[in-house]
């Protein structure tokens, strides 16, 4: 399973940033020469992923419906590993952890799934919403929903994958809500690393020590941690399988 084909679609267009700016746009040198606009949906700081000059990937995908026809969806980085392309489209990892759950990938951790559903009110107050809930088959053992709580992860040190790149309150908030589940239920972070030139994932200490801490916390209290590694492409994406985590950056 591992190097699978998870999805495909059109190639993308490559490009040069030139520039980032008021959060959710890009600008975008085309190899003939033409400036787009591109969105970009990841509003954090991008830190790793950011590189005005650098080679990134866009969708052209053009609606009435859309502001702009043009979407940012893959970085070019330099790591000791060599050159990797990164996903940062935050629109994206749910989408690739629910075809992963699909595809079978995840039934030794999981068990069979008859269910899954986007966006279900829980927490202490049902006033957050949990990206993916699970309800496994009859035939598990353990018959207790499963709350997915869905991290795009894209921030890196060494061979480290890191999460989050920034002070989080809402993150912070998600952790506090899945710890408000268990052990009725099974609450599980999936970060979704978004690069495959990692070996392991860890808490961001050094951008939201509170987060870290939380984490930590989380664990402790019976949270679960899979982190979901993929390989990027310009017309598909892979799944690489699962990463160790550890307790601290």
């Amino acid at each position: 399973m591992i190097g699978q084909t998870i999805t495909t679609f059109e190639p993308l267009i490559e490009g040069i940033l030139l520039k980032r700016y008021k959060r959710f746009l890009a600008d975008i040198r085309l190899a003939n020469g033409e400036i787009v606009t591109a969105h970009c949906a990841n509003t954090g700081p991008m830190k790793s992923v950011l590189n005005p000059g650098g080679r990134v990937r866009l969708r052209y995908a053009p609606s009435p419906s859309r502001k702009l026809a043009w979407s940012w969806e893959q970085s070019l980085v330099l790591s000791d590993k060599g050159e990797c392309w990164v996903g940062v489209n935050t629109a994206l990892p749910n989408k690739l952890i629910r075809l992963v759950i699909e595809a079978g990938f995840l039934i030794k951790e999981l068990g069979e799934i008859v269910e899954i559903k986007n966006e279900v009110s829980y927490g202490k107050n049902r006033k957050s919403r949990i990206d993916l809930l699970l309800t496994p088959d009859k035939a598990n053992a353990d018959q207790r929903q499963i709350f997915i709580e869905v991290k795009n992860t894209t921030w890196t040190k060494g061979s480290k994958a890191l999460f989050p790149d920034t002070v989080t309150l809402r993150g912070q908030k998600h952790l506090k809500e899945m710890m408000f589940e268990v052990p009725s239920a099974r609450a599980i972070l999936v970060p979704c690393i978004s690069r495959n030139d990692v070996s392991l994932f860890a808490p961001g200490d050094s951008a939201d020590s509170e987060y870290a801490q939380l984490f930590r916390l989380a664990v402790a209290s019976g949270v679960e941690v899979l982190p979901c590694c993929f390989s990027f492409y310009k017309d598909q994406i892979k799944w690489e399988g699962l990463k160790p985590f550890q307790m601290k950056e």
